[in-house]
């Protein structure tokens, strides 16, 4: 029943630290970016790990060929592959900086890794 009382000892007597590095890697979060496309690169999407969207490039080319739906459906798709791609990064980011200790939410704030939110 106390077998862990030593390692919760330890995790309150560290807190203030677990809480600056956690604070430092949300700030390093802003500067993560991540790209993802579709349309066989048509579309690119680039996030940041806050989960921001940085910037949508799309193929004059695309548009061009006036399938508004197409394009709409790709700008989608880029989205949300950069979205994922963004939620994983920052996961596996923050749960190193917390040393694989259980932080409350953590993986409701990113989702699980592997594209699960």
């Amino acid at each position: 029943m106390f077998n862990n009382l030593g390692g919760l000892t330890d995790m309150m007597r560290n807190m203030g630290k677990i809480r600056e590095n956690i604070e430092k890697a949300t700030e390093a979060l802003g500067q993560l970016v991540v790209e993802a496309e579709s349309g066989g690169g048509s579309v690119r999407v680039k996030a940041n790990g806050k989960l921001e969207i940085l910037s949508i490039r799309i193929d004059p080319k695309l548009m061009g060929e006036n399938d508004l739906d197409l394009v709409e459906d790709l700008v989608t798709a880029a989205v949300n592959q950069a979205l994922n791609k963004a939620k994983e990064a920052a996961a596996q980011s923050m749960s190193s900086i917390a040393g694989g200790l259980p932080i409350p939410g953590l993986n409701s704030l990113f989702g699980s890794p592997g594209g699960g939110s």
